[in-house]
Parts: C-alpha cells; sequence; structure tokens
C-alpha cells in the first residue's frame, strides 16, 4: 500500500486514540448507595432493650423470660445485623458498635441463663464487676467517636457510660439504692437511643428535620 494512503489512517487512528483518552480522563464514575440506612434499627433494638432490662432494675417487675428473649433476638441478634449492614455502607463505627453491643446483650443473657442449665457456673461477683467495667470502658472510647457525630448519639454514649459503671458500683457495694438508681439512668440512655432512632427514620422519610439530633458541624 502507498504511504500516502497508511499515512491518513494512522492519523486518524492516532486523533482517536487521543479523543477518546481525553474523554476518559475527565469521566469520572460515581456510584450512588441505594441501601437502606441501617442505624435506625441498630438503635431501637439497643434502645428498647435497654429501657426493658432497667425496668427491671429500678424494681418495677422480676428478671423474667421476655427481658432475655429481647436479649437475644432484638437487643442481641438485631443489633449484629445492623452492625454487618452498616459494614456495606462503609461505617466502621456503626459496624463496631451495634455488632458489639449486639454481642454484650448475646453474652450477657448467657452469664445469666448458661449456669441455670448447669452448664457452667454462676460468674462470681468480681468477675461480673471486671465485666461491666471493661464495658464501660469500650463505651467511653467509643463516645469519642460520637464527637464527630451528632449530639443524640453523644448523649447515648454518655448516658450509656455512666450506666455501665453504675452497675460495676451497684455489684461492689451491693447497695440496693444505688442500683435502683441505675435503672433510672438506665430508661433515660434506652430512652435516648429510641428517640435518636426514630428521629433518624422520621428525618429520612420526610426529608427534613422533624425530630433534632443536634448534628455536629465537622
Amino acid at each position: 500500500m502507498p504511504f500516502c494512503s497508511i499515512y491518513p489512517l494512522k492519523k486518524y487512528l492516532s486523533n482517536l486514540f487521543l479523543t477518546k483518552k481525553r474523554f476518559m480522563d475527565q469521566t469520572t464514575i460515581a456510584l450512588k448507595d441505594t441501601s437502606a440506612n441501617p442505624g435506625p434499627l441498630g438503635l431501637l433494638a439497643f434502645g428498647m432493650t435497654t429501657v426493658l432490662l432497667n425496668l427491671h432494675n429500678a424494681g418495677f417487675y422480676e428478671l423474667n423470660s421476655m427481658i432475655l428473649g429481647m436479649g437475644i433476638f432484638y437487643g442481641g441478634l438485631a443489633q449484629v445485623i445492623a452492625g454487618i449492614l452498616e459494614a456495606k455502607k462503609n461505617n466502621t463505627f456503626g459496624l463496631t458498635a451495634f455488632t458489639s453491643y449486639g454481642f454484650f446483650w448475646l453474652s450477657l443473657v448467657g452469664l445469666i441463663v448458661f449456669p441455670k442449665l448447669g452448664w457452667i457456673d454462676k460468674t462470681s461477683n468480681p468477675g461480673m464487676i471486671a465485666y461491666l467495667v471493661m464495658w464501660g470502658i469500650f463505651t467511653f472510647l467509643l463516645f469519642f467517636g460520637t464527637l464527630r457525630l451528632n449530639k443524640a448519639l453523644q448523649f447515648v454514649f454518655a448516658s450509656l457510660t455512666i450506666l455501665f459503671f453504675l452497675l460495676a458500683i451497684g455489684d461492689a457495694t451491693g447497695n440496693a439504692t444505688i442500683k435502683q438508681f441505675t435503672g433510672f439512668e438506665g430508661i433515660i440512655c434506652g430512652g435516648s437511643a429510641i428517640y435518636t432512632g426514630v428521629a433518624v427514620l422520621l428525618n429520612e422519610v420526610y426529608g427534613k428535620v422533624v425530630l433534632p439530633i443536634g448534628p455536629v458541624v465537622r
């Protein structure tokens, strides 16, 4: 083939390549996350179970199968599911918090039920205090993460930190008044989680602030 006929073809292909390269360099592909927000599920599962347990701690009724059932299925499994869904949304804080507190409820039920089934000895008082203190420390550390989130979550984690340490103090002293006071504080903590979960849900559904949660300016 003569050179004069090859050159225009090479030039055409070269221009086509450069045009395609410029187009690819200037094109940005944006992936939109269309999955549902698992936050309300996790907050409501935690809050409702916490309120029901602390109604018992405050002296309104005995430790019963309703509390244990909620601890396994709603406070436990539902929160673990919410945590796994948070992982898919690339929310490390949500993954860590919901999954951890879900397994907290499952472990708490295990501590209560396993000795009754004769599978293992009942946890000693010092062992239970260490358990509660460790969860208090863990919650206190997570509280610092909420400082980049919103005021409602800050209150939930601050009140939960206090709750764990009050529970530990109640077990350490055996003081019935402290234990009853702890129950009321736990009702407030659980109630704040319920409020936050409902607020996030309704604000998303209506596309506006129905219930304020006090967003933090980053």
